[in-house]
Parts: C-alpha cells; structure tokens; sequence
C-alpha cells in the first residue's frame, strides 16, 4: 500500500515539474525572440530551481524506502545530474543555476531549450510509468 502511495505522490510531482518544464522552454523561448528581461526572467527560472530539484529527490528517495527499485534506478541519473548541475553553477548571490549575464549567450541558451524539452520528455514517461506502477500495486 505505500508503494501505491509512492508512485501517486510521484504522478502528482511529476505532473507539476511536467509544467514546470513547459514553463523553462517557454521563459526560454522568450529570451530567444527578445521579448523578456535576462535579468527578471532568470529571477523567476532561478526560483523554480531548487523546489524543483527537491520534489525530484523527495519521491525518489519514497521509491527508495517503498522497495521499487527499479524506479529508483530510473531516477538516480536525473538526481546526480541535478546535483552537478548545480554543485558547477555559476558564482551567484542567490540559489539559482541561470545567470542573467550569460544568458543570452547561444549556446547556454540552446543548451537550456534542449534541457526543458528533455526534461519534459522524461517527465511525461515517468507520469506514465507511475500510473501503471499506481494500478498494478494497487491491484
């Protein structure tokens, strides 16, 4: 029963970082075309980082104590890519990985579109595969 538990608080956090991610490639999209301020955009990116990067670790780590191993497997590389990702940002006064003065370099730009559509991906499959997981535990 705590395994169906697992894979439905995971279904609703995936389902939120799902749009979290549609928001990066959006607020990234945005930097492209000029549209938005580097500095206000990367403020309200940089704010979205860390409970991000949180409620990933947070179900992988209920995975862990409800025994699915194989979904922690799952998530472990996009944990440990989290935790470099942020253990080699940049220099900043605030939490955050996006500095609004490199930004708008092209290729930190598109290196960042590639990481929200990937990102994206991912979440839509583990929303999935935590649905199946949700039924067949609770069957």
């Amino acid at each position: 029963m705590f395994a169906a538990l697992c894979y439905g608080v995971g279904m609703i956090l995936t389902g939120i970082l799902m749009f979290v991610s549609v928001y990066h490639v959006i607020a990234f999209d945005d930097l492209k075309c000029n549209y938005k301020n580097p500095i206000e955009q990367c403020r309200h990116l940089n704010a979205l980082i860390l409970p991000e990067y949180l409620a990933h670790a947070l179900f992988t780590i209920l995975f862990l104590f409800a025994g699915e191993f194989l979904t922690v497997l799952i998530n472990i590389p996009v944990d440990i890519y989290h935790f470099m990702k942020y253990k080699n940002r940049p220099v900043m006064s605030g939490p955050g990985i996006y500095d609004p003065t490199t930004i708008l370099n092209a290729s930190i730009l598109n290196e960042a579109v590639k990481e929200g559509w990937f990102k994206m991906a991912f979440y839509l499959l583990c929303f999935f595969y935590y649905l199946y997981g949700l039924v067949t535990s609770l069957m």
